[in-house]
This record gives structure tokens, C-alpha cells and sequence, in this order.
């Protein structure tokens, strides 16, 4: 093949955003993009392409293409080093009157993801709404039928029933929250909030809550740091920290203790809420911001959660350009750190 006919497949490939690889009739590698030599870092001009990709549906459609097939699509995956997905369309090629192979790849692998935590989604949702709903709606059938005439049964049937249809509207809220809050993330608020002026109009109402659980809650912030942000939704983010401090701080031989600072950190304002409970193996550090993932479920649903609050969390901190860390030793407690940039001053 001459140098025209190389440099014309080569201005060919360059040309296309997504990854390309041209090849002669014998499979062998004419020219590729920049995008594709990040997708298989062993590509070389010259080079047979069943020794840089293993995938035999689409080595078996480039070799009938080659041979004067019309145009295939093959999908093939990898594992190493994480998981992907490529859908590749593979096309004969006539350039400068020469014949060759265009293999190119569109990248599936986020759009699967997203897929899949849709449908997980919805599947999770349907399931925390199920639970609630089944009970109510057994205590109706009870109270309408054995017990319609027990009063001391319709009593107790009735409260049970109210925590939850309670239960079932903190999900709904919190569904509709995380909702809104995915909509607007791209938005930066851009709002001058005080974090601490925040947290000492919260801290009767935060006060009181740890009172009721027996637990010990305390502040420490310095005069002020100014922030741009959505005031709700970082009233938000506090208030689901400091409560997950109070509800789950707890130890067996002690009351939750829970510390609150806020602090200047470079050009960061850190909130940080800090307990001394049993704290988070580390397997699950990873995961607690996904959405309905407990590390105890029934201890959470016990305690009214709905496994979303530390997703509101995440997505109001990506939303103020921020960073959510989790740092947790089992028996030693769990600190929580929203950092988020402070307003620049004049």
C-alpha cells in the first residue's frame, strides 16, 4: 500500500471523535485515532488485530467484511482493568481506490450503568413502598372484619398503621427531594449562605431531637464561614448528618455523643459531624451514599430511615461543588466531612 493511500486512511481516522481502526483485507492495523489507543493501548501500525483484542464476534465480523461482507455490529466487553462495554460497527472502506476494513466503537459502558441504576431504582423503591403499604392495608382488612369491634385491638392496629403511612411519606419526601435536587445539579447556587449562622438557628430543633434520644450533642464553630449555596439544601445536609449521628452513635453501654464543627480549611469551610458509636466496617464505606443501601436494614427502618438521606447528602454536596469524605474505624465511631469552598471576599 503506498504512503498516499496510508496517509488518506490516517487523516480518515484522525477525522472521527469516537475510536477507529482501519484495517487491510488481512486484518492487519492500517491506521487508528487517538481515542482508540486509549481503548487498546497495544495497538501499533502494522499490527494484527487479534493481538490486541480479544473478541471473537467481532474478529469473526471484520473477517467477513474483509472477505466482501456487507457492514456487521458485534458488541464485545472487558473486565480488566474495570468493566466496559463497546457496541462496534464494522464497515468496508474505499479510500484513493484502495479496499480496507473500519472498525469503529461507541463506549456502552455508562449508559448501561445508568440503566441498571434505574432500574435498581425503581425496584428498590417499589420494595420500601410495598412493605408499609402491605401492613396498612392488612390492618384495614382486620379492622373491618375480626376486630371491628375491639377497640382495644383498633388502638393499637390504628398506631401502627399511622407510623406507617408516616414511614411511607418520609420516603415520598425524600424521593421527591433527591428528585429535584438531580435536576438542578448542574446549577451551581450561587447564594452567600453562613454555615455557622446555619447551624445556630438549627440547634434548639437539633438540640431537642438528641435530648429525646438520650444522646449528647455539641457545637463548635469559629465566628463564620460564608459559602455559596442553597441555604434549604444545606440545612438539609446538616440536619441528615447530626440525625444519623444521633440515631445510629449510639453504643451498647453508652448514649450517642456527637460532636459538630464546622472549620476554615485552605479555601474549604469542612462541616464535620463526628460520633463515637460503633462505627462503619470499612467494606461499606464505599457504598453508603447509594441510594437505599444500609449497613443494618432493620435497624434502620426501626429507626424511621428510608436509606436515601446520605444520597440527598451526596448529590447536594456535588451540587455546591463540593466533597463528601466518611472516615469510620469500627468500635471508635464515625466522622462525616462536607467540605465546600468558601465565597470569595472583595
Amino acid at each position: 500500500m503506498s504512503d498516499v493511500e496510508r496517509r488518506a486512511f490516517a487523516a480518515f481516522a484522525e477525522a472521527l471523535p469516537g475510536p477507529v481502526l482501519v484495517l487491510d483485507a488481512g486484518g492487519r492495523l492500517l491506521a487508528f485515532n487517538e481515542a482508540a489507543s486509549l481503548v487498546l493501548p497495544g495497538l501499533r501500525e502494522g499490527a494484527s488485530l487479534p493481538m490486541v483484542l480479544r473478541a471473537p464476534q467481532v474478529l469473526d465480523a471484520v473477517a467477513r467484511v474483509a472477505a466482501g461482507g456487507a457492514a456487521e455490529q458485534a458488541q464485545w466487553s472487558e473486565r480488566v482493568p474495570v468493566e466496559r462495554v463497546f457496541d462496534t460497527r464494522i464497515a468496508p472502506l474505499l479510500v484513493e481506490g484502495a479496499r480496507a476494513v473500519v472498525v469503529s466503537m461507541s463506549d456502552l459502558t455508562e449508559a448501561r450503568r445508568l440503566e441498571r441504576t434505574r432500574t435498581d431504582f425503581i425496584a428498590n423503591a417499589s420494595h420500601e413502598l410495598r412493605t408499609p403499604l402491605a401492613s396498612v392495608l392488612g390492618f384495614i382488612e382486620t379492622l373491618q372484619g375480626p376486630a371491628r369491634d375491639d377497640a382495644k385491638a383498633r388502638e393499637r392496629f390504628l398506631g401502627i398503621m399511622r407510623d406507617q403511612a408516616r414511614r411511607m411519606a418520609r420516603l415520598v419526601d425524600d424521593l421527591l427531594s433527591l428528585s429535584r435536587i438531580e435536576r438542578s445539579e448542574h446549577l451551581r447556587p450561587g447564594t452567600p449562605v453562613d454555615l455557622v449562622a446555619l447551624l445556630r438557628e438549627m440547634s434548639e430543633s437539633m438540640q431537642q431531637s438528641a435530648d429525646d434520644a438520650g444522646a449528647a450533642l455539641t457545637f463548635q464553630t469559629p465566628q463564620s464561614a460564608v459559602v455559596l449555596g442553597d441555604r434549604d439544601e444545606l440545612i438539609r445536609v446538616a440536619e441528615n448528618l447530626i440525625e444519623n449521628a444521633i440515631k445510629y452513635g449510639a453504643s451498647k453501654d453508652a448514649p450517642a455523643r456527637v460532636e459538630v464543627t464546622v472549620s476554615r480549611e485552605g479555601a474549604d469551610a469542612v462541616l464535620a459531624v463526628r460520633d463515637h458509636g460503633p462505627g462503619i466496617a470499612r467494606e461499606h464505606l464505599p457504598r453508603l451514599t447509594e441510594r437505599f443501601y444500609r449497613v443494618d436494614a432493620g435497624a434502620s427502618r426501626a429507626k424511621g430511615g428510608t436509606g436515601l438521606g446520605l444520597a440527598i447528602v451526596k448529590h447536594i454536596v456535588v451540587r455546591h461543588r463540593g466533597r463528601l469524605a466518611i472516615e469510620s474505624t469500627p468500635g471508635e465511631g464515625a466522622c462525616f466531612r462536607v467540605s465546600i469552598p468558601l465565597a470569595r471576599t472583595k
